[in-house]
């Protein structure tokens, strides 16, 4: 059967007290209209209708993309007002409505709503709370079947003791929904059009609502406030630690431990407190990360190291390399099997070959360093004259002494050695020693100056 899933996402959010959209509001990383939309291309749809509202231009600039399609409600004029506004967009056979401040449903629980629509049946997600404060509530009937949803502010004493509430999420025979939404009326307390009321209306045409729960509540909890948001954060980070132990990972605490992105796990990994792993991250078996640590779009080969408050973004860490404590690894920075950076150590666009090393206080941007090569402490490249970006070669079993400048387009070819204190600004030969430094002179009878007192 054919798909199209309407997304409504056009609430403004006052309580968040933000010029932010509700919507754009982020968890984990994404903002929660964008885990919604992750979820929906996950049921492989015909169409995805995004209903925006307030902020509808930032919503449209952020999250624009082929496969969606964005539909203007002008006036908030409630729920089922929203989703009358992508109806001439419609034409599968099952309609799924969905909400972009609910990020945290999951697909399992969605594809089984989906089964339980047909012709006759429409399918509606229902939770069961100890405090459904706020939620509408299912109202049924002598046998147990759904009959209405009932609002929280329009109902009676009776109804609002019922413990089981309407998440809001609801997939219906399409070619029903036009003819629903058409005849909702705003005769209530809000004054507004609300989507629940096509459950009556469904039942009094003589169809059957059927039901299905989420396996977690949280999975349909929204986020009105900052409050909600943190406690939507927490949960899919708890969830994710859950996820990632189960694979074979260590964590030291579950609960200081975040994933922004998407993480591919090995087995036997050891993950220490307050590491962010963010965006695409591939961490092979045996790899162990010290604490606090930020690690984004980056892999780490079997076996590696990445030692406390590093920070690496868009590099490759090879087979039993380490890194750090506090090294940087900036976008291109490749280190090869048992290669080492150190403390204090910066990388960008630089590789370096098995074996090599630059164990302190280092910079090198735009350079290809050999296997074995050996970096002194306080050696820079220095790759930027002002305008271009220049680069700097070494071969095998390089020996750079401390304190180096090199200064590139530059090559020191291998077995090369330059002295400490070096300004290197030529090619060095193979096995060649390069000294470029002012030679010193010791004068006797040196009389350092003197503090002037001042009256």
């Amino acid at each position: 059967m054919s798909l199209d899933i309407v997304i409504l996402a056009a609430g403004q959010g006052t309580r968040m007290r933000s010029a932010l959209p509700k919507v754009l509001h982020p968890v984990a990383g994404n903002s929660m209209l964008g885990h919604v939309i992750h979820r929906a291309r996950e049921l492989s749809p015909q169409s995805i209708q995004v209903v925006i509202g307030h902020g509808a231009d930032m919503v449209r600039e952020r999250l624009a993309a082929d496969d969606l399609n964005f539909v203007l409600q002008d006036k908030q004029l409630g729920t089922g007002h929203a989703v009358a506004q992508a109806v001439p967009e419609l034409s599968a056979d099952t309609v799924l409505i969905l909400y972009g401040d609910v990020p945290l449903i999951e697909v399992q629980t969605l594809q089984r709503l989906l089964t339980l629509v047909n012709d006759q049946q429409l399918g509606l997600l229902t939770v069961d709370l100890d405090d459904p404060t706020g939620y509408g509530r299912i109202v049924r009937d002598a046998n147990n079947r759904v009959s209405a949803i009932v609002e929280h502010k329009d109902a009676n004493e009776a109804q609002k003791a019922i413990k089981e509430g309407n998440t809001g999420i609801l997939a219906v025979p399409g070619k029903r929904l036009g003819d629903w939404l058409s005849r909702l009326s705003n005769n209530n307390a809000q004054g507004e059009y609300y989507l629940t009321d096509v459950i009556a209306m469904a039942v009094s045409d003589g169809l059957t609502v059927a039901t299905a729960q989420p396996l977690d509540a949280m999975e349909v909890q929204g986020a009105n406030d900052r409050k909600q948001l943190a406690e939507l954060e927490r949960h899919y980070q708890l969830r994710e630690a859950h996820r990632l132990m189960a694979l074979g990972v260590t964590l030291r605490d579950p609960a200081r431990f975040d994933v922004r992105g998407e993480v591919t796990v090995g087995r036997d990994v050891m993950i220490d407190i307050n590491v962010i792993l963010e965006g695409r991250v591939v961490i092979e078996d045996d790899v162990s990360i010290g604490p606090n640590c930020v690690i984004k779009n980056t892999t780490l080969r079997k076996g590696s190291i990445i030692k406390a408050n590093s920070h690496l973004e868009g590099a490759i860490v090879g087979e039993g390399a380490d890194a750090g404590p506090f090294a940087r690894l900036r976008p291109g920075s490749v280190l090869g099997p048992k290669a080492h950076v150190g403390n204090f150590v910066e990388l960008k666009n630089a590789e370096l070959g098995e074996g090599a090393k630059a164990g302190h206080l280092s910079y090198l941007g735009d350079a290809v360093i050999g296997a074995r090569t050996n970096i002194g402490a306080g050696t820079i490249t220095c790759n930027y004259d002002g305008a271009n970006k220049h680069k700097t070669v070494m071969g095998e079993d390089v020996f750079i002494g401390s304190n180096n400048s090199l200064v590139a387009p530059v090559d020191i070819s291998s077995g090369a050695t330059t002295a400490a204190g070096s300004t290197i600004n030529q090619n060095v030969a193979a096995e060649q020693l390069a000294v470029a430094r002012a030679r010193q002179r010791n004068i006797d009878g040196w009389k350092r100056p003197v503090k002037i007192e001042k009256y």
